[in-house]
């Protein structure tokens, strides 16, 4: 099974702003959906709360330190571990792992895959996505977008691949 973080950023890293995200980019969210359709997401509670709902078409792991907490249609768990466990016990290929911050400091190390919109705007975020060493990853796809009508900034949307998994 392939561990995958998706994540946009701005360009200091920050990735969101008063539980939320910090713009509005219509084809980021279009392509968060086509790629995470019929897997399984993990997100940590504020990030599930956040968003407020199951999104349809995915099975969404929620992991929470809060025992007893129900987040209806979707599964909660107590860490990442148990998360990936889930997912691989149900015969998952790729898991997604989509934030917030403390779910991707956790994970960083463990992915294999990052789906990055760099966006290109600073907006004084409030959570950032933990560093990385981008000398650990080789780019094997980029596009770039412009502001529209839809899509309030423009982005880079890069597919890195951790070099140990890259092929030859």
């Amino acid at each position: 099974m392939i561990i995958s973080l998706i994540v946009a950023m701005d360009e200091k890293g920050g990735i969101g702003k008063n539980n939320t995200l910090p713009w509005h980019i219509s084809s980021d969210l279009q392509r968060f959906k086509a790629l995470t359709m019929g897997h399984h997401i993990v997100m940590g509670r504020r990030t599930y709360e956040t968003i407020g709902k199951p999104l349809p078409g995915r099975k969404m792991l929620v992991v929470t330190h809060r025992k007893g907490y129900l987040a209806p249609g979707c599964q909660v768990v107590y860490s990442l571990r148990s998360a990936i466990g889930v997912a691989r016990e149900n015969g998952e290929t790729e898991l997604f792992i989509i934030g917030g911050g403390e779910i991707f400091a956790q994970s960083i190390d463990l992915a294999e895959k990052i789906y990055l919109t760099r966006v290109n705007a600073s907006v004084g975020a409030d959570v950032d996505f933990p560093a990385f060493r981008e000398t650990e990853w080789t780019t094997i796809h980029t596009e770039k977008s412009i502001p529209n009508a839809d899509d309030e900034y423009g982005s880079e949307f890069k597919i890195l691949i951790r070099n140990q998994h890259v092929q030859g």
